[in-house]
């Protein structure tokens, strides 16, 4: 993890879970990230089966230049990056494994950002709908933030977190010592998941 954000927030999702594959949302305080708050996000399932922003922090709203709680997760993605998404935020919830990601960041004026995004599972808790805790931040911030929102994502890289994730049965995206293939214009990290037409890993 490049961003210090996404290594805050999976050191504390790490430390709560304890034994567990997952915290569940009440392990959850916010008070705790509060540093970290602007860059992160809860997403919950609601009643269509589709996963919306229960809350999204200050820096990532700015981003879109808008308040995207209530927006469906898929929504902010590019037609091309979409159904890889959903497929990213399926493994996520189905395996109860993090996963890490490179993302570009697209404005209609030609602006492009690097942005790394953190999916993290929830446990069930007490019929809460809230299941994933991520982060979304630029590597670099771009000098037109404020200015040009972002008005979709392309998903570039990806892997599993999680020290323990091999021996929990959950897929592996590539270790981080290999180096990553360039296929159909993605880098691609060895593993054995396929996350869609363009983007069959090793």
């Amino acid at each position: 993890m490049k961003h210090a954000s996404t290594r805050s927030l999976f050191e504390y999702w790490n430390r709560g879970r304890g034994r567990r594959r997952a915290p569940a949302r009440s392990d959850i305080d916010p008070a705790d990230i509060r540093h970290i708050l602007g860059d992160t996000f809860l997403l919950s399932a609601d009643f269509t089966e589709e996963t919306r922003f229960r809350l999204a922090g200050t820096r990532i709203c700015a981003l879109f230049a808008r308040e995207i709680k209530g927006e469906a997760f898929d929504s902010l993605w590019s037609e091309s990056s979409r159904l890889n998404s959903k497929e990213l935020l399926a493994s996520v919830l189905d395996e109860n494994a993090g996963l890490v990601a490179g993302v570009l960041g697209h404005s209609h004026e030609g602006d492009r950002v690097e942005l790394e995004l953190l999916l993290l599972p929830l446990a069930f808790d007490r019929g809460s709908r809230v299941r994933v805790l991520g982060a979304l931040a630029p590597l670099i911030p771009p000098y037109w933030l404020g200015e040009h929102p972002v008005t979709d994502l392309e998903l570039r890289t990806l892997r599993h977190v999680g020290a323990d994730h091999f021996k929990l049965g959950a897929p592996d995206f590539g270790r981080p010592n290999e180096e990553p293939q360039t296929k159909h214009g993605f880098l691609v990290y060895s593993g054995g998941r396929k996350l869609g037409p363009d983007t069959q890993t090793g």
